[in-house]
């Protein structure tokens, strides 16, 4: 454990642990990791937590080849397909999540990039939204340029998400159509406008611990402080169906190298929680102190009764 507190140390007084330092962290016990990793989540964030949910606001017949996904064109899946949603059920589902406690709420739609004519449906909708709900609003609206990231942050929207989905030296192994630096110049487009940024990525989609740790320190770099962490969900007929379900363990370690490396952020549970025994539980006491609630976008997620009761049995107080 000596390693590991001092390297806590040095995190509290300031520092930056660099790639060699993480990559140490992987072979430490993994409940010393885990307890000094939930010490610096208390020391840098209190008991501050974030849940969010998400609408699926537009469906299938996704242009891109990401191999995890359910909505991609490229694959047979069972997925139902519609276009943007107009303004009342997204609106109505707001409503719904803000009266059930949850403070963030996330539009998160299929394809490359919305259109011009979709961006501004989009804007209309989260105008009102906003006009009409307290709720803080997001949009996962794909590779968006500036000019479309400022007429959605005018109409309310504070964040944009945009996961990065792997590291840089893994991420063609993922995807074809488009490139990580897609990715990254859309986030730094958002960021120019004044949005803030919920970027992470998926685990078990191939890649290795360091691949992990590399997407960790590149969204240190970019100031990233909202960070997804899904667990890969193998959905039939895409090529990632029959890849081997990562461990509870192994996913806790992630979390718990995650805060060393992201020790301000929110770090979020995100699709596939349902997959761990405890529903996540261990990853709260890991360094985790974010989540998004309710059903994902193809697979089921967990209630937004039984997060809040889970939150207050753990101490956590909503942000």
């Amino acid at each position: 454990m000596d390693y590991m507190e001092e390297l806590r140390n040095k995190i509290y007084a300031g520092y930056e642990i660099n790639k060699t330092e993480a990559m140490l962290l992987v072979k430490m016990p993994l409940d010393e990791l885990s307890q000094i990793a939930d010490e610096m989540r208390k020391y840098f964030c209190g008991n501050k937590f974030d849940i969010c949910t998400i609408i699926n606001g537009k469906s299938g017949r996704c242009s891109e080849n990401c191999k995890y996904c359910a909505q991609s064109a490229h694959y047979k899946t069972k997925v139902e397909e519609y276009p943007l949603l107009d303004t009342q059920p997204i609106l109505d589902e707001a409503e719904y999540n803000y009266n059930k406690g949850v403070m963030r709420y996330s539009v998160v739609t299929s394809g490359r990039a919305l259109s011009d004519a979709e961006v501004d449906k989009l804007v209309d909708t989260m105008k009102q939204v906003h006009a009409k709900c307290p709720i803080k609003l997001c949009v996962s609206g794909g590779l968006l340029n500036e000019m479309q990231f400022k007429k959605l942050h005018e109409a309310g929207v504070e964040r944009v998400h945009n996961n990065l989905e792997s590291s840089r030296n893994h991420f063609p192994d993922v995807c074809t159509t488009h490139k990580f630096d897609d990715k990254i110049n859309a986030i730094k487009a958002a960021q120019r406008v004044g949005m803030s940024v919920c970027s992470g990525g998926i685990m078990g989609i191939g890649e290795t611990m360091e691949d992990r740790i590399d997407m960790a320190l590149e969204l240190r770099d970019l100031g990233v402080n909202s960070v997804p962490i899904n667990i890969l969900n193998p959905i039939a007929g895409t090529p990632y169906e029959h890849n081997k379900r990562l461990s509870d363990e192994e996913i806790q370690r992630i979390v718990a190298i995650y805060r060393f490396i992201l020790p301000k952020a929110f770090i979020r549970l995100a699709g596939g929680r349902g997959l761990l025994a405890d529903k996540g539980m261990k990853c709260f006491q890991s360094g985790a102190n974010a989540a998004i609630s309710g059903d994902m976008l193809t697979t089921s997620g967990i209630s937004i009764d039984t997060d809040m009761q889970m939150i207050k049995q753990l101490g956590f107080k909503l942000s």
